[in-house]
């Protein structure tokens, strides 16, 4: 269990509930401690609380600190305010920061069926190799699973035989981003694809105890690694010729993108409150709360549609068409 620094200021209870609270929801909030450090070192040094006037000096404290460090900074001590004010209603809350926040660098690729399909038939065409005899049945299992439930690679990479429920079709993921597990519901197709490596695997007499890597690979004894996984993605991206608009290769993680859109897709398509079920999205992802599934759920066109057919479906009727008065000129 993670130990807290501890804190002397008149702002100490305050930070030792709030963290306790986030360690409790998963999180490891190590970076978040630093800065709260700073503020309490701060503060104790004053004899003072957080207020407008120890805030703005302590801001004068990270000039030296680039824009987006900054904002980092100021939205950590503005959290820990926010929650010091759901008790005590007359706290101080600083101003959003005032810096820049930094745009999203990167597109996501969202893959189609087709390209999908693709990588399933480059990945049939892969030769077995001494070090690596299942590499065609990894890879094409790896894609289904990516595809269809969305795990970050390293969940995938870090399964094992034993995190798979036969019965129920089910993986368990392990100490995931957010150091919790949870249990992830396969689809039809993603389950039939593990049973069926599974049965290669025993049939060829190859390690299949519950201990077991899922993704086996015998000359890395056994597991494959984070980058050494998304190497070999990347060659079968380049070799399927699927490629981004940007004309790059896409990402692995650029797979949970387009499940996680490919989620709200279908339920609009069936009508369903897209609200209430992003909760359950943000549990099946893995996420701490559902800020973090927006993070994925990107305003594609697709996506505008579906939303402006069911913003039609459920409100059309009130929306008319203006009236014009005296006819037309």
């Amino acid at each position: 269990m993670t130990e807290w620094p501890s804190f002397a200021s008149a702002l100490a209870p305050v930070i030792v509930s709030y963290l306790a609270l986030k360690r409790a929801l998963g999180r490891q909030y190590h970076a978040e401690c630093v800065v709260l450090r700073q503020v309490d070192r701060f503060l104790a040094a004053r004899a003072s609380d957080l207020t407008p006037d120890t805030f703005a000096a302590w801001c004068l404290t990270l000039q030296h600190l680039a824009a987006d460090t900054r904002r980092e900074y100021l939205r950590i001590v503005r959290n820990l305010c926010g929650y010091r004010r759901r008790s005590q209603p007359t706290a101080f809350v600083p101003e959003r920061p005032p810096f820049r926040w930094p745009r999203h660098k990167f597109r996501p690729h969202l893959f189609t069926d087709l390209e999908v399909a693709r990588l399933l038939v480059t990945a049939d065409a892969l030769a077995p190799t001494p070090t690596s005899p299942l590499r065609r049945e990894t890879f094409r299992l790896a894609i289904v699973i990516l595809y269809t439930a969305g795990l970050r690679c390293g969940e995938l990479v870090r399964l094992t035989v034993g995190d798979y429920d036969p019965a129920a079709h089910t993986l368990i993921i392990r100490d995931s981003k957010f150091y919790k597990s949870r249990v992830v519901p396969l689809s039809a197709d993603g389950a039939r694809e593990v049973d069926r490596y599974l049965a290669v695997r025993r049939s060829r007499r190859l390690p299949a105890s519950p201990d077991s890597p899922l993704l086996w690979h015998r000359f890395r004894g056994g597991a494959w690694s984070g980058d050494a996984f998304g190497h070999r993605m990347h060659a079968l991206f380049r070799r399927a010729g699927i490629r981004t608009v940007a004309g790059k290769l896409p990402r692995v993680h650029d797979f949970r993108h387009g499940f996680a859109v490919e989620a709200l897709l279908r339920w609009y398509r069936a009508g369903a409150n897209v609200q209430a079920k992003l909760p359950f999205l943000a549990t099946y992802m893995g996420h701490a709360s559902i800020v973090s599934t927006e993070y994925y759920l990107q305003f594609i066109e697709p996506l505008a549609a579906s939303a402006s057919e069911a913003f039609a479906r459920h409100c059309g009727a009130v929306v008319t068409a203006p009236v014009t008065l005296g006819g037309a000129s």
